[in-house]
């Protein structure tokens, strides 16, 4: 896996139901390096702390090889590197090969493969529909956030490297289904709850599809 973009976004208003509200989804490449901290990304907008951003949700990555996909059912929209809100670009990231708790060395830092992405309005703002929220997930390959083991700078070309994987763990891929299934794997659920990778509060809601 290598980074080819790395990418930040600036505070950007838009109206929603009547409101203003601002968003940092309209990430754009960089063209240098960044540095990821254990909380965010420095200089990229994080307009709402409750669900962005945090330990578990410190840097989010999107797969290169996803956007002829997309690119594809949307066309017309103003295409470049950092479309998802992902800081990270990375090609040969593939989500059924890449395991939940996975940790990488790349560029000065450390990360390890945290939680899933859930898709909000502000998403489908972005490509002009909210539809594009169900076939996100129904597409299935949503990307995953990091979390900073070792706070650092990334450019582009880095390489993640493989440190460590767990003895257990499921995929991106599984996870990212699990979590959007209605009939839950009951045995990925167990393993997914055990993972200390997830946020406490996440796993908690998981165990209560446990039978």
């Amino acid at each position: 896996m290598k980074i080819i973009s790395t990418n930040i976004g600036k505070p950007t208003k838009f109206i929603w139901k009547g409101k203003e509200e601002i968003t940092g989804i309209y990430k754009k490449p960089t063209n240098k390096p960044i540095y990821l901290t254990k909380n965010d990304v420095i200089s990229d907008e994080i307009s709402n702390r409750l669900n962005h951003g945090g330990y578990y949700k410190a840097c989010y990555l999107f797969s290169s090889e996803q956007y002829p996909y997309w690119k594809n059912l949307y066309p017309n929209l103003d295409w470049n590197w950092g479309m998802f809100g992902e800081n990270l670009t990375v090609s040969g990231f593939d989500e059924r090969k890449v395991y939940l708790g996975d940790i990488y060395k790349v560029g000065e830092t450390v990360v390890q493969i945290s939680q899933y992405r859930e898709p909000c309005y502000k998403f489908g703002h972005k490509f002009g529909t909210q539809k594009v929220l169900k076939q996100f997930i129904q597409h299935g390959f949503g990307g995953t956030y990091l979390s900073l083991l070792e706070e650092g700078y990334v450019d582009i070309n880095d390489e993640f490297v493989l440190i460590e994987r767990p003895k257990i763990s499921l995929t991106v891929s599984e996870l990212f289904h699990l979590v959007h299934s209605k009939e839950k794997n009951q045995e990925l659920l167990k393993i997914a709850i055990e993972s200390k990778a997830i946020p406490p509060k996440k796993r908690m809601l998981l165990s209560e599809y446990l039978k």
